[in-house]
């Protein structure tokens, strides 16, 4: 009883410090991951060998590499030079910028996105003489609302997938059902869709100037190699991990001039947070904590499965808005997989449920994904104000018809 206690103390300090922001997440997160260890409750062995996950890290630090690489290969500039300049008017280019985004956000880090599309928008916005709050918002959002239609698109879906075994194929067609990938898709193209509905009163002409952008082909193959080798990896047993390692190292040694500052670039902060995370949560695991929440949530009296996955869905929504979908992730795989047992259901239903709440659920909010941060950093910087009134009439429709969308698709496919 005093390990529960005390795991479940380190549990919400540990969280409440995190989401504060007063003190680096690191810290937080490996300090708390050393308590943990040294009050006995999680083993060193059990730490190393089974509560972090080396896959989800390869992985992370290896495209994040590529995403350095790409994003500064001038390839994403060029496409969306050539696209948005079929723009017939503003909202037009403000769908165009989306799409792309959205695009290049499957495979790249959202941040990355967001501050390759960031000089194309406000450019457009200028030539508009308009204000580049709704064009930074819209990439914004548009930039979380794919994160998972590949596996690689956000730590949340590496992590589903290296902790149930699925494959880079399986986001797309997994136990004979169309998968988490392709209802994702639906659920993101109804949403930019609803982007022209939102802002259908921007019907200024919009003239952009084509310019010359200087590009590198070979940050693209080593971003093509590392998804076909995810996709093709599991037929030869290549881990996860080492297939990220790989590239990473590639994307190293393609721009090795300025490798080391791109060591310093990489978001270290987040990447140490994640491995002491995962030591956090495998000590509720231990001490029977998430067990005794799973049945906390079944003794509600829910015992409808739809029911069920619909509270699973929008909890997520509710809490990614709010909290790191990274941690919450690795907290709630466990309870949607007891919680599944316990009703006698497919687990994925719920899992594929909770990923694509807390995937997108982060959009509701300025601060609810880092990508929002970065976006309305960028808004204030030009001297523009963020009133969340504004904010949520562009987030808050998308989101929801996203989430809406997948979660009515999932329920006829998977319940």
């Amino acid at each position: 009883m005093l390990e529960k206690e005390i795991a479940l103390i380190i549990f919400i300090g540990c969280y409440a410090l995190a989401l504060s922001r007063k003190v680096k997440i690191a810290y937080v997160s490996l300090i708390s991951a050393g308590l943990l260890i040294l009050f006995g409750i999680v083993s060193p062995e059990l730490a190393i060998s089974k509560a972090i996950k080396w896959d989800v890290l390869g992985i992370y630090w290896g495209f994040m590499m590529v995403s350095i690489i790409f994003s500064e290969s001038g390839i994403p500039t060029l496409i969306a030079y050539k696209i948005t300049k079929k723009a017939k008017s503003e909202k037009y280019a403000i769908f165009y910028l989306c799409v792309i985004t959205a695009l290049l956000s499957s495979f790249m880090e959202n941040v990355g996105t967001v501050l390759i599309m960031a000089p194309i928008a406000i450019e457009i916005a200028k030539h508009a003489r308009s204000k580049i709050f709704p064009y930074m918002v819209a990439i914004a959002i548009s930039s979380n609302a794919v994160t998972t239609v590949t596996m690689v698109a956000d730590p949340p879906s590496i992590i589903l997938a290296i902790s149930k075994g699925m494959k880079f194929i399986d986001f797309y067609w997994f136990q004979n059902k169309l998968s988490i990938g392709i209802i994702s898709i639906i659920g993101v193209m109804v949403s930019l869709f609803s982007l022209l509905l939102i802002f259908r009163n921007m019907n200024k002409k919009i003239e952009v100037e084509e310019k010359k952008v200087k590009y590198k082909i070979t940050p693209l193959l080593i971003f093509i190699f590392g998804v076909l080798a995810l996709a093709i990896g599991p037929y030869f047993n290549l881990q996860p991990g080492i297939i990220g390692l790989a590239v990473g190292f590639l994307s190293l040694l393609e721009n090795k001039k300025e490798w080391k500052q791109m060591m310093k670039d990489f978001d270290w902060n987040s990447f140490f947070f994640i491995i002491g995370i995962f030591v956090v949560i495998s000590s509720l695991e231990v001490t029977g904590l998430l067990t005794d929440f799973v049945k906390w949530i079944a003794s509600m009296g829910i015992t409808n499965p739809s029911i069920v996955l619909a509270f699973i869905i929008w909890i997520s929504v509710a809490a990614s808005a709010f909290i790191d979908n990274v941690p919450f992730t690795v907290l709630m795989i466990p309870v949607c997989t007891q919680l599944a047992n316990l009703l006698g259901i497919n687990p994925f239903v719920l899992l594929f449920g909770m990923l694509i709440g807390t995937g997108i659920g982060g959009n509701i909010t300025p601060v609810g994904a880092t990508a929002n941060v970065f976006a309305c950093g960028i808004i204030e910087k030009h001297g523009e104000k963020i009133k969340l009134k504004d904010y949520l009439k562009i987030s808050l429709p998308f989101t929801c018809l996203a989430v809406l969308t997948a979660h009515i698709i999932l329920q006829l496919i998977w319940l």
